[in-house]
């Protein structure tokens, strides 16, 4: 017998209207709206539920019987494995389970499907925490510091990211060449972050990456990739 998405307190704050549907808790930032695209990509059916960080949402009991490290995104899949509901949580595993479950942007030969888990774990890893930090010290409370020398270790470090991708790309119409995958809906969101919300792209130097300006813009042009941008709304919007 399937367990109904009832008992899941997450949906007693943000209730289900469709409950056969993936629940996508989250809120458009550069991790949120990787797995909004995705799922605009893949088609899959889903419920997005805003979680605001002005109402501190992420730190809500409902929240965090969902998400223990109080992070978004989160996703509720009613139909998981077994035909089960699976609460699953971090943008990098959401990606691949939603992958693996649609049989889309991911490669099929298994060489390709790790090497994309690779540059998957890149952004996971490398682009996301060090864009992040970026963003902190040039936008946010870290601009206010005269001690420029933080921001700079996070610019050297995010331009020397930019440069491993710069050369990925030469040549290549997606991160895994043609194959348009996961590793690509992880990474962009986050480059396109870096020099627009984060104001950051005289600092890492954005008119020197060719070869980044012309994946971003064609990412940028993508139908399911504008769509997921402002998935879900932002409070108030």
């Amino acid at each position: 017998m399937q367990q109904p998405l009832s008992t899941f307190a997450v949906t007693h704050r943000w209730p289900a209207r469709h409950p056969d549907r993936i629940q996508l808790y989250s809120l458009p930032t550069p991790n949120g709206v990787k797995v909004s695209i995705m799922l605009e990509e893949t088609g899959l059916p889903y419920e997005a539920h805003t979680v605001s960080f002005d109402a501190q949402d992420q730190l809500s009991p409902e929240f965090l019987a969902l998400n223990p490290n109080n992070k978004i995104p989160a996703i509720l899949d009613p139909n998981g494995p077994g035909g089960q509901p699976l609460p699953l949580w971090e943008s990098g595993a959401i990606l691949l389970y939603l992958a693996d479950k649609s049989g889309q942007c991911m490669p099929a030969d298994p060489a390709l499907h790790w090497q994309t888990v690779q540059w998957l774990m890149f952004q996971v890893g490398g682009v996301g925490p060090m864009f992040g930090q970026v963003g902190f010290f040039n936008k946010f409370a870290g601009k206010a510091w005269e001690d420029k020398r933080p921001r700079d270790r996070y610019v050297a470090e995010a331009r020397r990211l930019l440069g491993v991708l710069e050369l990925r790309m030469r040549e290549r119409a997606w991160v895994m060449g043609d194959e348009y995958t996961v590793a690509d809906i992880a990474i962009w969101p986050w480059v396109n972050n870096l020099v627009t919300f984060y104001e950051a792209a005289d600092l890492v130097g954005w008119a020197d990456w060719r070869e980044l300006q012309r994946v971003r813009a064609a990412f940028l042009a993508r139908p399911a990739v504008q769509r997921g941008l402002l998935i879900p709304p932002r409070p108030g919007v």
